[in-house]
């Protein structure tokens, strides 16, 4: 829930303000009307004094620097680096509430970087019906650093707690990512390859190592980094260790689409007794995620553009396989996942006396 009857602002700052995920957080935090008395954006590779705009007011990217967090209460991280533990060690001892994006701070703290305090993953859409965590758990005021899942994370996990009451043999589920993953350059490659193909030129792979445009892929080049599996395997470990066997792990693939933005996906379950797909559809009804009308158009990558929940299409069973259901969903990539983040904020907001 938007927090803005609150009458406490909030210093905010945005690392990587200048990436994709960047400004969509920054976005999201004015359409909710978080209680945010001033955003700081901050950025490692932008010129500082960039101009931009924050809640409808000229502002400047900063350079992100030792100091950069003085004052702040939350400090959002948009852009993955090589060594990102210094930056979350300054945000932290000036007293802010780190929330990572990026997935480096858990890996900082996978690596033995000591000085970096302890990380929870959290995913709010699904407390009520997922059990707390143990040694701090969701929303523990004990901890002051926060990891808000990518959005295929929050996809494979939301399906399985949806699923989960209903016993499923097995789910699988099919992440079709878009290009805008892999921030401006993803998107600019896309764009380039799609020019050069129509025109009969030779296109250019720095990002993917490969033809994406008019293409699937089910891997990468061999100079793109990550790989396709790279990631698969980073999606999976994060889906594992979020759900901490509170519900059943999907299998998951990966297949590159040639689209910039939304994430679509398949997913396959099975159960040894039929389950009316109307009960399954009121689940996850009651976990936020929007379901398809009867009369309704399912979602694409075109219709949920701007929307921060994740959006279903109506069950189908198998024609062949017994108690077997598909489903289709789609979800805004980068909206998805600023929302997440700044629930997470939200939340901390209303536990705070």
């Amino acid at each position: 829930m938007p927090t803005s009857g609150r009458s406490t602002l909030r210093r905010v700052a945005i690392a990587g303000a200048s990436t994709l995920l960047g400004k969509e957080l920054k976005q999201v935090l004015e359409d909710r009307r978080f209680p945010a008395a001033d955003i700081i954006l901050l950025d490692e590779t932008v010129a500082p004094g960039t101009l931009t705009e924050a809640a409808g007011e000229p502002t400047f990217i900063r350079a992100l620097e030792e100091d950069s967090f003085e004052g702040a209460q939350f400090a959002f991280f948009a852009r993955p680096v090589p060594d990102a533990a210094p930056n979350f060690r300054a945000a932290q001892n000036a007293g802010a509430t780190v929330i990572d994006l990026t997935g480096a701070l858990a890996a900082s703290g996978r690596a033995g970087a000591a000085a970096v305090r302890p990380v929870t993953a959290w995913i709010p859409a699904l407390a009520p019906v997922l059990p707390p965590l143990p040694a701090g758990g969701n929303g523990s005021s004990k901890l002051i650093a926060y990891a808000s899942p990518p959005a295929p994370v929050i996809i494979a996990c939301t399906l399985a707690a949806g699923l989960a009451e209903f016993g499923p043999n097995r789910i699988a589920v099919t992440l079709f990512p878009p290009v805008s993953e892999r921030d401006q350059p993803g998107i600019e490659e896309l764009e380039s390859q799609t020019a050069a193909l129509l025109s009969f030129r030779e296109i250019a792979r720095p990002v993917f190592d490969a033809q994406v445009a008019f293409n699937l892929l089910a891997s990468y080049g061999p100079a793109s980094r990550p790989s396709l599996a790279g990631v698969r395997q980073e999606i999976a470990h994060d889906v594992a260790a979020y759900l901490a066997e509170r519900a059943p792990l999907p299998a998951i693939q990966l297949v590159q689409a040639p689209v910039f933005y939304g994430y679509a996906f398949t997913a396959y379950a099975e159960f040894a007794a039929g389950v009316p797909p109307e009960q399954l559809e009121a689940a996850f009804v009651k976990l936020g995620v929007k379901v398809t009308g009867p009369d309704e158009t399912p979602p694409s990558n075109v219709s949920v553009a701007g929307e921060s929940d994740i959006h279903l299409a109506r069950f189908e069973p198998d024609p062949n396989v017994g108690g077997g259901l598909w489903i289709w969903g789609v979800a805004d990539n980068l909206r998805l996942a600023a929302t997440n983040a700044v629930r997470i904020a939200e939340e901390l907001v209303a536990k705070t006396p």
